[in-house]
């Protein structure tokens, strides 16, 4: 894609945003749209909003299943920018801020220094973590997850290009130091209006949380970026995402790391 087209489709996202009316596939309307693309697309898109007042906070990392990377066509997890309007308390969050909101469990990175470079391992990431908080992620689709007409799911190309999903993220309970707890073991349920909604450990990601963080390091090293110190970074969910409706009460039960509620209003 040329630099043009990339702009465009940057400031589509932008007003669908603002608008919430969701988009046609990108990949749809341009098929030899590669995942490159996704990404120059979800930068441009990323620049303007901080060129209206937005700040970055971190980033997320998505796609870390096995089961979503298959389903996705792709070997490796996908990852988008956290800015600072994205960040809640937990309590009311405003439906109308939202498309089409789902709910992921997740544990988030505080950095206490920079993670760069080519080789970063879960160690590396460990020393490097300030603490580790619960988090919830609220991802969004300003470009339609089925097609209006087909009803086909988006490609990835999609879901990169709309920033990785981001929307929000809510981080409560009780944070950690990165090694007082075995962090794959970390576990939580998610409760929906009262119904047990989804369980999950945080093994679920590649095993461990901190492999999306080292990968994410590595993966910004060849355009000269990096995780800088005081960044949140969301290391993928562990659950599957639960689809939220104006009303809806969720409880999240992280156990030793504490327990919090949040409805959308």
């Amino acid at each position: 894609m040329n630099e043009a087209l990339i702009q465009q489709l940057a400031r589509e996202l932008n007003e669908s945003e603002k608008s919430r009316v969701q988009l046609e596939h990108f990949s749809k309307r341009f098929p030899e749209m590669t995942i490159e693309d996704g990404y120059a697309i979800s930068r441009a898109w990323v620049a303007m909003k901080i060129a209206e007042g937005r700040t970055p906070r971190g980033h997320k990392i998505g796609l870390t299943s096995r089961a979503m990377q298959l389903s996705s066509q792709i070997d490796e997890p996908d990852y988008g920018t956290l800015l600072d309007d994205m960040f809640f308390e937990a309590g009311d969050i405003p439906f109308d801020r939202f498309i089409a909101p789902r709910v992921e469990v997740e544990l988030a990175f505080i950095l206490k220094r920079r993670l760069q470079g080519s080789h970063i391992t879960i160690e590396d990431v460990l020393d490097a973590t300030d603490y580790v908080h619960p988090a919830i992620e609220i991802i969004d689709a300003r470009i339609e997850q089925f097609d209006r007409h087909s009803k086909k799911m988006r490609r990835v190309q999609d879901t990169i290009s709309d920033n990785a999903a981001n929307a929000g993220i809510i981080l409560a309970g009780r944070q950690v130091k990165p090694r007082e707890v075995d962090l794959p073991w970390c576990g939580a349920i998610l409760r929906q209006n009262g119904a047990v909604e989804e369980t999950g450990l945080a093994a679920g990601v590649q095993g461990h949380p901190a492999v999306g963080v080292a990968w994410l390091a590595m993966k910004l090293a060849p355009w000269g970026e990096f995780l800088e110190a005081g960044e949140v970074v969301l290391a993928g969910s562990f659950t599957r995402p639960a689809i939220a409706k104006r009303g809806d009460l969720f409880d999240a039960d992280y156990g030793a790391l504490g327990r919090f509620e949040f409805r959308f209003v």
